[in-house]
């Protein structure tokens, strides 16, 4: 990954900066900081087996940079570049830096109460409506999947069939959000999803402390307390306990199972 980084600087035309190093998910990224002819920057590198390279998530950034309005505040992507080399795809990827640090790191779990002022809520609001609003074909959520999954984890009998649709982020979490000064990082993944799906994700992943859980509900609930908005709660429990069989989120089991309670009785 670190020779395939220097690659993509070299192709770019960009210089690493420093030794910092931000490694993704089980190594599959790694982001520096860079200097550019116009200022700093940085370099993000996504891996893949080359027969999974492309795609709908690979496509996601450069989409997003297409189509999301200014309203909605994350770094702008400056060039990109692809190519596979043995048995591995890759994606480099040139955005502006973000100096703004991320509200939770290596995780997307929130762990201690962030001081966020109400500007940032109601920047994180209106982001969320700008989103809801894009138009596009990409998908994030599928109906095949809800019909499959939501009995499975939720092990109660459901109504499947999504109220509304939105387009979502789709990865709203901690880690891809900044503060005290708001930017929505991580553009990988968006399109269409149950609606109210990036406010419902966001409140599960804070569960671990009611205090931000319940701001939260205050400050979304125009989102969450609708139908719409619970069934997507419903829907991101559904995905997060599939996790746990996968040994993830373990923290959170207990949280969704009560929540799922508390929803349902």
């Amino acid at each position: 990954m670190r020779e395939a980084h220097s690659t993509a600087a070299t192709v770019l035309g960009v210089t690493p900066n420093g030794s910092h190093e931000s490694w993704g998910w089980r190594g599959r990224t790694l982001s520096r900081p860079v200097t550019t002819t116009s200022g700093e920057g940085w370099l993000r590198l996504v891996s893949a087996p080359a027969e999974k390279a492309g795609g709908k998530l690979w496509e996601g950034p450069q989409e997003a940079e297409r189509l999301v309005p200014p309203a909605v505040p994350r770094p702008r992507l400056r060039g990109r570049q692809t190519w596979t080399e043995r048995e591995h795809g890759y994606l480099a990827e040139l955005y502006d830096r973000v100096t703004v640090p991320t509200i939770a790191t290596h995780e997307p779990t929130l762990r201690k109460a962030p001081d966020l002022n109400d500007a940032w809520w109601d920047e994180l609001s209106t982001a969320l409506d700008a989103i809801a609003t894009v138009p596009s074909d990409r998908v994030a959520v599928r109906q095949e999947y809800l019909d499959r999954a939501m009995p499975q984890y939720l092990g109660i009998p459901i109504d499947t069939k999504v109220p509304a649709w939105t387009t979502a982020h789709g990865d709203l979490h901690w880690a891809n959000l900044t503060g005290p000064t708001l930017t929505v990082l991580d553009w990988e993944g968006w399109g269409a999803a149950p609606a109210g799906y990036d406010a419902a994700l966001l409140f599960s992943y804070s569960l671990l402390v009611p205090d931000t859980a319940a701001e939260i509900r205050r400050r979304l609930g125009h989102i969450l307390d609708t139908p719409a908005g619970r069934f997507a709660e419903l829907v991101v429990i559904t995905e997060l306990l599939q996790t746990t069989t996968r040994g993830d989120n373990l923290e959170l089991e207990g949280p969704l199972r009560g929540r799922l309670s508390e929803m349902t009785g």
